[in-house]
């Protein structure tokens, strides 16, 4: 049986490529990102990334942090391509941000790109100082009362 391809407009620019990143995609990490069509678009299921290699960089000491980042979403239209996905996750290697920061902005790169349903993104970071750090971002945001 043949296999069938995707037409070559929703062809992932990633996969099956050298995975060298240019200074602009460094630079601005939401344009690595590659979707492709959610293939059961009229059903609401759960899309799961665990990503145990996630480094970037302390922008006060310039030590490395590392962490574990999860994306747990329910797409609409379109789903991230996996391979783009960990090349994003590299963009951050060298970059100084906290993990507030990155946590937030993984978030938000993602939801700009697939307009998911519904997402969470976690940042499990290893001990620093003795003290490890975890920082849960979701979209649509939390209603939170305000005094």
């Amino acid at each position: 049986m043949a296999k069938k391809l995707l037409p070559q407009s929703a062809q992932p620019a990633h996969l099956g490529q050298k995975s060298i990143l240019s200074p602009e995609q460094i630079e601005n990490p939401r344009s690595i990102l590659d979707t492709f069509p959610n293939p059961c678009p009229d059903r609401d299921y759960d899309i799961e990334f665990i990503f145990p290699e996630f480094t970037s960089v302390c922008p006060v000491t310039g030590q490395p942090d590392f962490a574990t980042i999860t994306v747990r979403y329910i797409p609409d239209t379109l789903c991230v391509e996996m391979k783009s996905l960990k090349l994003y996750y590299f963009s951050y290697r060298n970059k100084g941000i906290f993990y507030e920061k990155v946590t937030n902005t993984i978030l938000d790169d993602l939801v700009a790109t697939l307009k998911p349903r519904k997402m969470t993104v976690t940042g499990q970071f290893n001990a620093r100082g003795g003290t490890y750090g975890t920082v849960t971002v979701q979209y649509p945001k939390r209603r939170t009362r305000r005094s």
